[in-house]
């Protein structure tokens, strides 16, 4: 009788147009400085299948990784040009068996470690051929294990195995489908969709495993499915599109093929605003990680299926279940 009883409230509620549940705030941890669990511009974020967190930290030239909740595991990285060091790391990708892909703009390389950061090996160079780069500000892996690279000064997407080997490219400087202007970050799907983050023409773009284009959504504006400089992109294991909108202070978050969802976020310093969001990660459990640049720190966020609903109704629900 109960179950009946919840069948006909829930028909009853949707019928009346009834909408709930929301991402709501759930933590955060950070400040700006150089210590352990502080950043300087921190840009990418990456969860890996244990629920740690690892930070690009950019300006401190260093990864950090956390527990799910924010306390401090460990860190490697300095400014320079040898194994290990790196000139402003602009996001970090988690690979099969937990090996961390940095995208080490400023020396125009990808480099990857272990999961606590032990050096494995590095590619790339400055330049426009197969393989090189003008400025790499972002990396996906493919359930394939291949490597997706954003190389912004050229315009395009290049991808490689796992070690760094080059298979392919796509794309040039422009607005055009498949072109890029200023892209930023970039995200794979389950079943291979690339999602790239196209900044300057303030859009998300998405291809195939092979660079064969989809679709794409996004204009200027401050509307819903709208954006001003969006650089974040992750893929939710409900196969939606998270989006850091980045100039306006907000994430909004659709399906697959990019029908609007829903958006949260303000700007601010206070818990659940954003000053400059930019990396956007999606951990196993559905948890939503933001880099918040601006503000220095990272906050995570939660699927609460009650939010938004009366609480009379709540109340109504519960007690079916009494």
């Amino acid at each position: 009788m109960k179950s009946a009883l919840t069948f006909v409230f829930a028909a009853t509620l949707v019928a009346a147009g009834a909408t709930y549940g929301a991402w709501v705030y759930a933590g955060k941890w950070g400040s700006k400085g150089t210590g352990n669990g502080q950043f300087d511009d921190p840009e990418g974020v990456a969860v890996g299948g244990a629920g740690y967190a690892y930070v690009a930290d950019m300006e401190n030239h260093r990864i950090q990784y956390f527990t799910p909740t924010g306390s401090f595991l460990g860190k490697w990285g300095s400014e320079g040009k040898g194994n290990g060091e790196f000139i402003l790391t602009l996001d970090v990708a988690i690979g099969m068996g937990g090996n961390v892909y940095a995208a080490d703009m400023g020396n125009n390389r990808i480099q990857y470690f272990t999961s606590n950061g032990s050096f494995l090996g590095k590619w790339g160079s400055g330049g426009s051929g197969n393989g090189q780069f003008m400025g790499p500000t972002g990396v996906g892996i493919s359930s394939l294990r291949n490597v997706y690279v954003v190389d912004l000064g050229n315009g395009r997407i290049q991808y490689f195995t796992p070690s760094g080997s080059f298979l392919n490219k796509w794309g040039s400087v422009g607005s055009g489908e498949g072109q890029f202007y200023y892209p930023r970050h970039i995200a794979v799907a389950a079943n291979g969709d690339v999602y790239v983050a196209d900044a300057g023409n303030d859009r998300v773009q998405y291809f195939n495993r092979t660079g064969y284009f989809l679709g794409k959504w996004g204009s200027e504006g401050t509307g819903n499915g709208q954006f001003k400089g969006p650089r974040g992109v992750a893929i939710g294991s409900d196969g939606n599109v998270y989006v850091a909108d980045t100039g306006n202070s907000r994430v909004q978050y659709f399906t697959a093929s990019g029908s609007f969802l829903g958006k949260w976020g303000s700007r601010g310093s206070g818990n659940g605003q954003f000053s400059v969001p930019d990396g956007i990660g999606v951990a196993p459990d559905g948890k939503v990680y933001v880099a918040d640049t601006g503000n220095n720190r990272i906050q995570y966020f939660k699927w609460d299926p009650n939010a938004g609903l009366e609480p009379a109704s709540l109340g109504c629900v519960k007690a079916l279940f009494r």
